[in-house]
């Protein structure tokens, strides 16, 4: 029979501890880590966190096995929620499942909703029981492959500029509101995108974003511009050096418009808030929903 769990909400000083899970968990998901007590302290310091009703920490004999997170940024029946599992406590993360599952109705029906849709991100070779997942009633809805390619600084060298082409960083209060009015734009129309006003899209960045490594590139004669991000900048995933173009102007290629780099970030989509994911080729990432009853 395995140990009993103790279950208690997370708070800001279990960063650590939570991001030695997760990248035990994304070691055994994914191969590789990256996750960084910085980005995890982002999420549990959020403004809108409110950790005492929507995170859960797992413990067996004192050891972190299991983390969930949730949160609501459509203000309606979507609810978001993160899980992480150490391998073989699988069922730390089936004692997570059916608290968060009813957090998550509460949650959508204290937004003015009858039901909550509920939706969990995982790699495809997941530590979370996707038995159990099933067997509640979460099915697959959308999946993502996610490349990566490793660059030499001397092999792989930037193209030629295209005339006219102006690049500056966002270290400048008015060009991080540019840069945020940018994506917005760029992502209004992609799947699952929710706006986001200019404060509540600092909030999710962190306070440890280094704005150099945010540019905004122009062309010259073609109007407006175009954000050159890390990919915190834009919606969820996270390891190693990631290099994100938010958008580029029509018939304009993104190589010859992108070069910046971010340090890295994590694997899955990112824990909670954060920022993309840089997995192997062959690496899937599944999006799973679920609704809940919400008597």
């Amino acid at each position: 029979m395995p140990t009993p769990l103790h279950v208690r909400p997370a708070a800001p000083g279990d960063a650590a501890g939570v991001c030695e899970l997760l990248n035990t968990a994304y070691a055994a998901e994914t191969g590789s880590t990256g996750t960084d007590p910085h980005t995890v302290a982002s999420d549990l310091e959020h403004p809108q966190a409110d950790l005492a009703r929507n995170s859960w920490l797992a413990f067996r004999s004192g050891e972190l096995v299991a983390y969930g997170l949730l949160w609501n940024d459509s203000g309606a029946e979507r609810v978001d929620v993160d899980l992480y599992v150490q391998p073989g406590h699988e069922d730390a993360g089936g004692r997570l499942l059916p608290l968060m599952e009813a957090r998550a109705a509460e949650n959508a029906a204290e937004a003015g909703s009858d039901r909550a849709v509920v939706h969990l991100t995982l790699a495809s070779r997941t530590t979370v029981d996707t038995g159990e997942l099933r067997s509640r009633g979460w099915r697959t809805v959308r999946r993502h492959d996610v490349l990566t390619r490793v660059l030499s600084a001397t092999e792989d060298t930037p193209p030629p500029p295209l005339g006219g082409l102006a690049l500056r960083d966002c270290r400048d209060e008015a060009d991080r509101r540019r840069a945020h009015e940018l994506v917005e734009e760029t992502f209004a129309d992609h799947y699952d995108h929710h706006p986001r006003r200019y404060e509540d899209w600092l909030d999710d960045l962190g306070q440890g974003m280094d704005w150099s490594l945010v540019w905004i590139a122009a062309l010259e004669g073609r109007g407006g511009a175009w954000p050159c991000s890390s990919p915190a900048t834009t919606a969820r995933p996270r390891p190693g050096s990631t290099t994100w173009a938010s958008g580029t102007p029509p018939g304009v290629r993104a190589s010859a418009v992108v070069c910046c780099g971010t340090p890295s970030a994590s694997t899955r989509p990112a824990a909670g808030r954060g920022s993309a994911s840089a997995w192997t080729p062959e690496t899937r990432r599944a999006r799973c929903a679920s609704t809940p009853p919400t008597g």
